[in-house]
């Protein structure tokens, strides 16, 4: 017996076909049993009739609770009746793994549902969400291999703060002490010296001490860097890589937007080039829509999405203000207060996914930042290295791709765009 996937066996249209899944929905009477079935591609009817089977195969089909796990064979056809438009007439079924009854029914509460994470993804939604999260990491892939980047991995354990160290999860490393990752950027400015066109695709933590639905301590980072390039370098891959994964996203995952009720319309709009504004140039926009914000402050999330109110494909917000940026962001020689740095905020209120820089190439400047924002310099001799030995102009930036995946899926909260969230409240299952 060759088994098929549900989607492949739709796809043969008729004929005898063998399935193995999950039950997804099941309903019945004394002569006839109804079973979705559902597998990793789709869900389909099956019926089971009394009268057309063994009592062997009746009484199996009798014990198929939610998410019982089953063999059928039978016939495929065409049922504009049934919720994806085929029937099976099943003629054997064999019961794999029988299941209890099953834990979340309609109407549970999201902490429910988060505490029956492990379960949970086995939903449609988020099934769907998970297909396009495969589709993502593809297209970042995809993007960066066919413009000749090469992938490369850095360390999770690190000696050092790349992002300020008052988000750094501390961890016992033998008899020291060292840090989880916020980011890769500091090493991939030590390895753009042998490569040039580097990115990666690796976990990053912040434990920052924050309950909102863009916020998580544990997330995926996509983050390159390029020799010998300025902010207009990679502001231009930011756009094309955006772009890219939302086109492929179309191309790949026309039924998952659908389960998510997705208005694909907004997502055909996504197509550069995307509307550039400095920090300066969104203080007077929001000025004259009535929002006043002192001139070196960050933009908080309730001026992203006032901004992005007025536009319906991601912006790039560039020179914020060089006093609030990491030490490793230079200040424009035009206009020393800003720093050339971007953030990209996505439309319909999904804020910031995309923060990058040119890097500051003085090293002077580097030390004097780090003292700044108190950290030791002697933990960053190794960085500063870089500068010392064949010094080159760079930039890079990082995508967090949840809150990509959250944009593109429609999600109201960022802990869907991952399979086990971790949160500052969550740390299981």
């Amino acid at each position: 017996m060759v088994f098929v996937s549900i989607k492949n066996a739709m796809e043969q249209g008729s004929g005898e076909v063998s399935l193995h899944g999950w039950v997804y929905r099941e309903r019945g009477s004394s002569a006839v049993r109804f079973i979705v079935l559902r597998d990793s591609s789709q869900t389909i009817q099956c019926v089971v009739k009394k009268a057309a089977v063994s009592q062997a195969v009746w009484d199996q089909a009798q014990q198929t609770p939610i998410e019982t796990s089953v063999e059928v064979h039978g016939v495929i056809h065409l049922d504009a009746r049934a919720p994806t438009g085929f029937e099976v007439e099943v003629s054997d079924i064999n019961v794999i793994g029988y299941a209890d009854t099953f834990p979340i029914t309609k109407d549970q509460s999201p902490e429910f549902l988060l505490d029956k994470r492990h379960l949970w993804l086995r939903s449609q939604k988020l099934s769907a969400v998970m297909k396009i999260r495969s589709t993502v990491f593809g297209a970042i892939d995809e993007y960066f291999r066919s413009h000749g980047f090469y992938e490369i991995q850095s360390p999770v354990f690190t000696p050092n703060a790349c992002e300020g160290g008052a988000t750094l999860f501390e961890v016992k490393y033998f008899e020291d002490k060292v840090y989880l990752t916020q980011s890769w950027q500091l090493y991939a400015e030590a390895m753009i010296a042998s490569l040039e066109q580097i990115y990666c695709i690796s976990p990053c933590f912040r434990s920052e001490r924050s309950k909102t639905s863009r916020h998580l301590a544990e997330f995926w980072m996509a983050e390159m860097e390029v020799a010998w390039a300025d902010l207009s370098n990679v502001t231009m891959h930011a756009q094309e890589l955006v772009a890219y994964i939302v086109k492929m996203v179309l191309e790949t995952n026309n039924h998952e937007l659908d389960v998510l009720k997705r208005d694909k319309e907004v997502l055909r709009r996504i197509k550069t080039p995307f509307f550039t504004m400095t920090y300066t140039q969104v203080l007077d926009h929001l000025k004259n829509k009535g929002h006043i914000v002192e001139w070196g402050k960050d933009l908080r999330t309730i001026e992203e999405d006032e901004l992005m109110k007025d536009f319906d494909k991601p912006v790039i917000v560039t020179h914020y203000p060089k006093e609030i940026m990491a030490f490793y962001k230079p200040a424009d020689p035009e206009d020393p207060r800003t720093a050339l740095c971007f953030d990209m905020l996505a439309p319909e209120g999904y804020g910031e996914i995309i923060g990058g820089s040119q890097r500051e190439t003085d090293i002077n400047k580097l030390v004097d930042g780090l003292k700044n924002q108190g950290e030791n310099v002697e933990n960053y001799e190794w960085y500063l290295d870089t500068r010392r030995f064949g010094n080159v102009p760079h930039a890079g930036f990082g995508m967090g791709v949840e809150r990509v995946i959250a944009w593109v899926c429609g999600l109201d909260n960022i802990k869907d765009a991952i399979p086990f969230p971790r949160t500052m409240l969550r740390k299981s299952p």
